[in-house]
């Protein structure tokens, strides 16, 4: 693994210039978008009928996964128990402030209700004071637990409230740490993804990590903008719309 100092000399290069474009893989055609959307319902009032309706539509569009608060996941994970959609949730969100060890538990806790992916929220605080040691153990931490049981791991960067370097940087801890992912946004901060910032996060990233765009991604549009931009998987709590949009863009 790459020391720190390796990190900071390889960021300071890219904050110059950034890594050529990886060749992206294919967009998906019509509806098969959904096989790219995690259909997402965080909000801190969401009840579990809402979460059924999360996991019906899911079921009738295919969508990657459902992401849902932690007190969900043995609901949504016995809903769509006889399905090949993920169900996902999150550790240390909104605002990534908490203990590793806390983390850690919330991850493995999540898991063991039955989640198959874990979106974290990287350590914001000790990213913007240089404490990347401390971000890269707190990253690297559940990795171990996340791919110990076959998990993936998606890193929230926040990436709106982030400097270029930060999110330079941040992303090239993640990678250190092997994650799966990095991420834009939580939703719980002004703005969201943006297609310059999928760019970025893309180069500096593969092939070694994906990216996944989220918060503000509401119609067809902006979600293959984000695509074409380098983003493998979208959170959305609009994903039906997405969908349907899609399909009826294919049948023009």
């Amino acid at each position: 693994m790459e020391t720190i100092t390796e990190i900071l000399d390889k960021a300071q290069a890219y904050e110059q210039e950034l890594p050529p474009k990886p060749a992206l893989p294919p967009a998906p055609l019509g509806d098969q978008i959904a096989g790219w959307i995690d259909s997402t319902l965080v909000t801190r009032d969401a009840t579990a009928d809402q979460i059924k309706k999360l996991c019906e539509d899911a079921r009738a569009y295919n969508f990657a996964s459902v992401i849902v608060n932690p007190a969900y996941v043995p609901l949504a994970s016995g809903l769509l128990s006889d399905t090949q959609i993920l169900v996902g949730s999150v550790a240390g969100f909104p605002l990534g402030a908490t203990l590793p060890t806390q983390k850690s538990f919330e991850a493995l806790a999540n898991i063991t209700a039955g989640a198959s992916e874990i979106d974290m929220v990287v350590n914001i605080g000790a990213l913007k004071s240089k404490a990347y040691g401390l971000v890269l153990n707190d990253v690297q931490s559940i990795v171990q637990i996340a791919h110990a049981q076959n998990v993936i791991l998606k890193v929230i960067l926040e990436t709106p409230i982030l400097t270029n370097k930060e999110k330079i940087i941040a992303c090239l801890l993640c990678k250190a740490a092997g994650a799966d992912f990095v991420k834009t946004s939580t939703g719980y901060v002004n703005g969201g993804a943006t297609v310059e910032d999928i760019d970025l996060m893309f180069r500096v990233s593969s092939p070694e990590m994906e990216v996944k765009a989220a918060v503000g991604i509401r119609d067809y549009n902006t979600a293959l903008s984000m695509i074409e931009a380098g983003a493998t998987r979208l959170g959305s709590s609009t994903a039906v719309q997405i969908v349907q949009e899609a399909a009826v863009s294919a049948s023009q």
